[in-house]
């Protein structure tokens, strides 16, 4: 008679880690290869229940995007800061660069939002880069991320527009691309959020090829 083995693992009914949800995360592979042409447009989710768009959190932003200004192969361009999410617009020498850099952003966001104590990351989940290849993707990507608030629906107040024409939350106020030259309608004592002049020919001038861009233009995403 011959004797049964009994094995652990293998495929069976009711195997495998149980499925809790949606997951936004990026996919785990290797990130592809990057050049130092092309832009990036990078996503960032927070972690916990605290909307954003306060301003603490825009101190937090704020000190820091200071904290990587002059950083060699990596620059912040353009940033949107939303409830739940960050929006920003960089420029890497390569992928090293890239990652490198996001991962000394995230550590200082840490730093700053534990400032009083506690500790753990605040960005939920790894990372979502798209690499802008065109001009015409170019300009989209800087519409779509200055304008967010607008997709947001963060423009309205007790059923009506606001009268201010860009979003404090955002880069805005350094961009020079837009259509209407009239003054920003912002705060008294607004201090804007440290970001680079774009580098690339695709973020600095190739873009308007397409059309400068106007205060209430709130393209759809890509994907």
């Amino acid at each position: 008679m011959v004797e049964r083995i009994e094995r652990r693992g293998g495929r069976r009914a009711g195997a495998g880690r149980k499925k809790t949800g949606r997951c936004r995360d990026a996919p785990h592979r290797k990130r592809p290869s990057l050049s130092a042409m092309h832009p990036v447009h990078v996503v960032l989710r927070r972690t916990g229940r605290l909307w954003w768009r306060t301003r603490t959190y825009y101190d937090h932003v704020r000190r820091a995007l200071r904290g990587l200004l002059g950083r060699e192969g990596f620059r912040v361009c353009h940033i949107s800061i939303q409830n739940t999410h960050l929006h920003l617009l960089v420029e890497a020498t390569d992928r090293e660069a890239l990652t490198r850099g996001m991962q000394s952003f995230a550590i200082r966001m840490a730093r700053q939002v534990h400032t009083d104590g506690g500790c753990g990351k605040v960005f939920e989940y790894r990372y979502h880069a798209t690499q802008i290849r065109s001009a015409w993707h170019a300009r989209h990507a800087l519409a779509y991320v200055l304008n967010n608030w607008r997709r947001h629906r963060l423009d309205w107040s007790n059923g009506r527009v606001l009268k201010q024409n860009l979003d404090v939350y955002a880069s805005g106020i350094s961009f020079d691309g837009w259509t209407d030259r009239r003054p920003f309608l912002i705060p008294r004592g607004y201090d804007p959020l440290p970001v680079v002049r774009a580098e690339t020919a695709l973020l600095a001038f190739e873009w308007k090829r397409f059309g400068l861009i106007d205060f209430y233009e709130t393209p759809g995403p890509l994907f």
